[in-house]
């Protein structure tokens, strides 16, 4: 079982997780203790040192704490109910994790030349600072986590800030803000040779359309798209996950979506995926990937990120899903191949791709999903987006060794 690491967010598909506190007491009188039994799962899903969360718990409480790495052992002094140090876990969360700006819980700890400590937020390029008044700041300070003092690169490219330990100051973020619009800029320009090939109607529009969501629910192409869907799925058996066939849940799970009368909801969709009890499985990528969307992927990604996200926990899930949109594009809309930066740019801004497995997925062709042609042709169109990835990457190491 996984909570939010904000529980003041209740969306069921909250990307961020985190195991809930687990405490056991040992011993009695004055040699009680609390251990906390999987505090390195929590300060690992949080992103922080153990130590610093268990030392947060003893300054609250008042309490001398141990801890040992080495045994995963961590112990506060005294008798804690796990609700009890629950709750103080959401004060730590607040106060040395999440965004100030964007309460995203993707930071890491910057410490400065100064000897003050910001949260350095990889989602929106933000600084929030510490409050070094706080005593575990001084814990930190002595102890600092193996990213202080490096330059922390950013989850989004476009809107990266320089990570060089210097004063968080008005000029800083105007300088950052100008470089975000330059990079989105140049993004765009690449891009636009390429998205101007496409039709009109084919094209992304910010606003929504009911007319967007439209699809052919007649017998006859309800009836083409599942058989369609039954070749496709039957044919992969990715790790041996199950065998192939039109009757696995795969196939089920796709021929389900393709056969509601209008397009399922979110929830709808998990709850399905549950219910066949492949949630966890990276071919379920795979499956949505070639069964949620159609000609307008452009207007749909958006809403479909939620669900999406929430699946897709590892690299494997990141590969299965470009896979399955690389069977969706090649073989049943090649007319969306001149659209590929514009949907991996909106895959890599939903966070569905990171930039490490969309790099190595374009570096060359492979015949596990397509036909080595067709994968060809889908990572040369994809080349704009690729390469602007790398150039970025390229700036940063020159920033480094600066």
């Amino acid at each position: 079982m996984s909570i939010n690491i904000c529980r003041d967010n209740l969306d069921p598909f909250y990307r961020y997780k985190m195991p809930p506190i687990l405490s056991k007491i040992e011993g009695r009188g004055n040699g009680i203790k609390t251990a906390i039994v999987n505090n390195a799962d929590v300060a690992k899903a949080l992103s922080r040192p153990p130590m610093y969360v268990t030392k947060f718990f003893g300054l609250e409480l008042g309490a001398q704490t141990s801890v040992n790495e080495s045994t995963d052992r961590y112990m506060v002094n005294g008798a804690h109910d796990a609700a009890k140090l629950q709750d103080l876990l959401d004060v730590f969360i607040q106060k040395f994790v999440l965004c100030k700006e964007c309460k995203n819980p993707e930071t890491d700890i910057v410490i400065t030349r100064d000897q003050m400590l910001y949260r350095d937020c990889k989602a929106c390029g933000k600084r929030s600072p510490i409050d070094i008044r706080h005593k575990l700041a001084g814990v930190i300070l002595k102890n600092p986590p193996v990213t202080a003092g490096k330059k922390l690169t950013s989850s989004k490219k476009g809107s990266k800030k320089s990570k060089k330990d210097k004063d968080n100051n008005s000029n800083e973020e105007d300088d950052d803000a100008e470089q975000a619009d330059d990079d989105n800029d140049e993004l765009a320009k690449r891009i636009a040779t390429e998205a101007s090939q496409l039709p009109p109607s084919q094209q992304a529009d910010d606003d929504d359309d009911d007319d967007d969501w439209a699809v052919d629910t007649s017998e006859e192409a309800v009836a083409a798209r599942v058989k369609e869907l039954e070749g496709q799925v039957g044919a992969f058996n990715i790790d041996g996950d199950d065998e192939a066939g039109s009757d696995n849940a795969y196939s089920q799970l796709g021929e389900w979506v393709l056969e509601q009368s209008s397009k399922p909801s979110n929830v709808e969709i998990f709850k399905k995926i549950k219910e066949l009890g492949i949630e966890n499985k990276h071919r379920t990528l795979q499956v949505l990937a070639q069964s949620l969307f159609d000609e307008k992927i452009l207007t749909q990604i958006k809403d479909r990120a939620p669900l999406l996200k929430k699946l897709i926990t590892s690299e494997n899930h990141e590969k299965a899903f470009l896979g399955g949109t690389e069977r969706f594009i090649g073989l049943e809309h090649p007319e969306l191949i001149p659209a590929v930066p514009k949907i991996l740019h909106q895959y890599y801004n939903h966070d569905l791709v990171s930039e490490e497995v969309v790099l190595k997925w374009g570096s060359r062709a492979s015949k596990k999903y397509v036909d080595r042609d067709i994968s060809k042709k889908v990572r040369k169109a994809a080349q704009p987006f690729l390469t602007w990835l790398e150039e970025a990457e390229s700036e940063e190491s020159d920033e480094d060794e600066e």
